[in-house]
């Protein structure tokens, strides 16, 4: 199996950007998380709702909002043209921000569900010994919850490889620069090259098939961790 320079400059550009967007998501979900499944407030049932929806929302739809809210006249767009960043659009920091928001659910769900399934009964022992609640948090719910952000960080940064019909409305095909291997591969099957398409589908294949393997192998029910929320 051989790849092309373009072919191989769009592997690394996918894996990059996969690293990326799981790293940002663990960062940002880690407190959201948190506060889903401790809090009773009402604006719990909305928030999760706002979270879940790229679980049943056709990709194609987030990414035509995100290009109009991204764009010169959004107001997102708006934002980073002040702050003298551009407009991220057809750039890779345009894919990041989309893919953070579309990967979230597959990062949310599982550290949620796995904080929820700590007993009670551990952060009162360590409150009765005098654990603030930050101490609680890094000695008790973070050990606790390794599990749940193993299976997030997997399930987030394979979500974020085979990801299509956002990076497509969003980055279109730069190489270099937006042209990731699901856009590389479909380049591939437009122009018939059936080889190299090919190969690039052996490797998201193996790779997804990997993935799963080992989430399956912490777990049987790993998966099960990420489910819509009313």
């Amino acid at each position: 199996m051989s790849f092309s320079a373009d072919d191989l400059v769009a592997l690394w550009l996918t894996v990059k950007l996969a690293t990326t967007v799981t790293i940002v998501l663990l960062v940002i979900c880690t407190p959201l998380a948190w506060w889903l499944a401790t809090t009773a407030s009402r604006w719990r049932g909305p928030i999760s709702a706002i979270v879940a929806l790229p679980l049943v929302l056709p990709p194609t739809v987030l990414g035509f909002y995100f290009l109009l809210g991204m764009g010169p006249h959004g107001a997102i767009g708006q934002l980073t043209h002040a702050l003298g960043l551009g407009y991220l659009p057809f750039h890779f920091s345009g894919l990041v921000l989309a893919s953070v928001c579309y990967s979230m659910p597959f990062v949310v769900q599982p550290i949620q569900s796995a904080m929820e399934a700590i007993p009670k009964s551990q952060l009162d022992a360590a409150a009765i010994l005098g654990a603030g609640p930050v101490d609680r948090f890094f000695s008790v719910v973070l050990p606790l919850a390794k599990p749940g952000f193993i299976s997030a960080a997997l399930l987030g940064f394979a979500h974020t490889v085979g990801e299509f019909g956002v990076v497509l409305m969003i980055g279109g095909n730069i190489p270099g620069e937006t042209r990731v291997v699901s856009v590389a591969l479909y380049d591939h099957v437009e122009a018939m090259n059936y080889g190299q398409a090919h190969g690039l589908a052996a490797v998201l294949l193996a790779f997804s098939f990997i993935t799963l393997l080992v989430l399956y192998s912490r777990s049987p029910r790993a998966l099960m961790l990420v489910r819509a929320r009313p």
